[in-house]
């Protein structure tokens, strides 16, 4: 069976199911989520995307995201992706959410009410090959050189949601 995403509206509230690629190509709003870790020295665990990833391949992003299946809590599927795409569970804290529309060249829509996780890990990383091409812990003053030089290099999810994390991340840790 084809994987669904669950379709929202602007407050979250479920509307029905749609197989993933469809919504991506008619735009319409369904959850996802978007998981940022951080080591004990507060930097940021960053991924660089697979090359065969159907959109956004070889660009930098936060630790990991996609969408929930349906049926599945939303912090339930933060958890079973990040074990998916990078090897290693650790707990997780909602931070906020947020929906976003970004158009990419291949007619493809990402529009998505995004539910952010925070989480801190210290342990080893083993990253999925067909998910993950390589990553980094980053400092945010790092991150933001990076995205001032190359934005290109990243996601269109990650420089809109990296301002709001670091944000959030500094009020936390103060």
């Amino acid at each position: 069976m084809l994987e669904q995403v669950i379709l929202v509206n602007e407050a979250d509230q479920e509307l029905g199911f749609m197989e993933k690629m469809e919504a991506h190509e008619k735009a319409v709003l369904h959850r996802a989520f978007s998981v940022f870790i951080f080591n004990d020295a507060g930097e940021m665990l960053l991924q660089q995307r697979a090359s065969s990833k159907y959109h956004s391949a070889n660009l930098w992003t936060n630790t990991c995201c996609s969408h929930p299946k349906p049926g599945e809590l939303t912090k339930s599927a933060a958890h079973r992706r990040l074990q998916e795409e990078m090897g290693f569970d650790t707990p997780l804290e909602k931070a906020f959410d947020f929906v976003y529309k970004a158009p990419f060249d291949n007619g493809l829509t990402e529009y998505e009410f995004d539910h952010v996780f925070v989480g801190r890990y210290q342990g080893n990383i083993h990253p999925n090959p067909l998910e993950v091409k390589d990553y980094a812990f980053r400092t945010f003053e790092n991150i933001n050189q990076l995205i001032a030089t190359a934005p290109t290099e990243f996601t269109s999810w990650f420089l809109i949601a990296f301002p709001k994390v670091q944000a959030w991340w500094l009020q936390q840790n103060k």
